[in-house]
């Protein structure tokens, strides 16, 4: 191909219009194609400018928002989107996002209403708190409240507490974008209620508790319950805000069937956590929840309106849609329903029944074995438990080529690679993909 040859953008970009992409798009595709043919026709190669613009359209397909299967074993996987929502709570947005609804209407008064009046009321319903917040995630959640009560005053914190999450998301800068000022006390591993004492004093607006997220010290520990932080709080008439994170509602978990499993001895949970005596209880919707990204706010009333009224407040509400999927989710444990949510469904399914599921799998392929595992919450909930989990241990001389063409296929399957095999956990694939998991594994395997 010479110069003369290409084609103009127009042709280019109508020859890829079959493969579903908005025209703006596939125009400067076509115009980049043709601009880099000319560039290595120049360097006296033979370039097709159709497959240049056809291998962008793949590099920005696998960037384009799209369905996949989280076979990785991590449950509530940050980089897959964390919980899977209900089908009631998805129906709940999507018509909320497709219509017209009642976001800021108060119907029965005829006037404009409060953008989250149900869902607050919920949310207080279930872990006995006075009142409730909704924002758009936990972090905002954080800020607000630092921003709201502390701003250019002092905030208490244990040294242990001050961590750093994925995405290089530090919590001492969040704090100090919020205006207020740390007074780290204790050393990482041991914080004692006199190292808080000492550290009160007038300038001091609130004690904060912070659930470690995945950083956790063991051996040579101390640390101080909610119970009494609060009642030294009190004693100095300071709130104690309790960031828990994960979005445990109840430690007794009723809506599962039995005791609550084992793998979550140890988490704080947002009723006991407000029973304690925590004035604030902070924590995540897209976590143990199992519903849309929010940051969720439970305690007095009185600290609960100081941070609503605030102008921050605003900046960090939640859209129509997320508030109608977080409210079909709470009103699911509020009729003895959590059981249903997703994130739950995973974690009660029998290791037999996944064993079953992932034998056929095996069997159908033609490749692998199944094995003993262990699945993981993830999202920094529940750090360092696992859940028993089967396994298929595929081992292949070309592991990484196998897990990159599952990456790549119509529907992307996420697996992960230990100890130079593939292992595929079917704890967080629905039942009605293993067809799919079938077919596209023992594919991925003979290519």
């Amino acid at each position: 191909m010479d110069l003369r040859e290409l084609p103009s953008v127009d042709e280019l970009s109508s020859s890829l219009a079959d493969v579903g992409w908005a025209r703006a798009v596939t125009v400067e595709v076509a115009r980049q194609a043709i601009t880099e043919s000319r560039r290595l026709i120049e360097d006296g190669e033979s370039p097709d400018p159709a497959d240049l613009a056809r291998i962008e359209l793949a590099r920005l397909g696998r960037m384009r928002p799209t369905r996949l299967i989280n076979a990785t074993g991590v449950l509530l996987n940050t980089n897959l989107g964390r919980a899977p929502v209900h089908p009631a709570a998805a129906a709940a947005a999507q018509e909320s996002l497709t219509g017209y609804s009642n976001l800021e209407f108060d119907l029965a008064g005829g006037k404009r209403g409060n953008r989250s009046a149900y869902a607050r009321h919920l949310v207080a319903q279930m872990t006995g708190a006075e009142d409730a917040l909704v924002v758009n995630n936990n972090s905002g959640a954080l800020f607000l409240a630092l921003t709201a009560l502390a701003n250019e005053l002092q905030v208490v914190v244990s040294r242990g507490e001050l961590i750093e999450i994925g995405g290089s998301f530090r919590l001492p800068e969040l704090m100090a974008a919020s205006g207020a000022w740390l007074m780290e006390v204790g050393t990482t591993n041991r914080t004692r209620l006199d190292d808080y004492q000492d550290a009160i004093g007038a300038e001091t607006a609130l004690i904060l508790k912070v659930h470690p997220s995945n950083y956790q010290v063991v051996g040579f520990t101390e640390e101080v319950s909610y119970g009494d932080l609060a009642e030294l709080a009190h004693r100095h008439n300071l709130p104690l805000v309790a960031d828990v994170g994960s979005g445990l509602l109840d430690g007794e978990a009723p809506w599962l069937e039995g005791p609550p499993p084992p793998w979550l001895a140890g988490e704080p949970a947002v009723r006991q956590t407000v029973s304690s005596g925590a004035d604030l209880v902070l924590f995540s919707g897209d976590k143990l929840l199992g519903g849309p990204q929010a940051g969720i706010i439970a305690g007095t009333a009185d600290l609960v309106k100081r941070m609503a009224r605030h102008p921050v407040a605003r900046a960090l509400r939640c859209d129509g849609s997320t508030l109608a999927g977080l409210t079909r989710t709470l009103e699911l444990y509020a009729d003895g329903r959590g059981g249903e949510v997703p994130f739950w469904a995973m974690v009660a399914k029998p290791f037999a029944e996944l064993e079953e599921r992932a034998a056929a799998i095996v069997a159908k392929a033609g490749t692998g074995r199944v094995t003993a595992g262990e699945s993981v919450v993830g999202a920094g909930s529940v750090p360092h438990q696992v859940i028993p989990s089967p396994v298929i241990r595929v081992e292949h001389s070309d592991v990484n080529g196998v897990w990159m063409r599952l990456l790549t296929a119509q529907v992307a399957i996420v697996s992960r690679r230990h100890e130079g095999a593939l292992l595929l956990d079917l704890r967080a694939v629905d039942p009605t993909d293993d067809s799919l998991v079938t077919d596209t594994l023992r594919l991925a395997c003979r290519s």
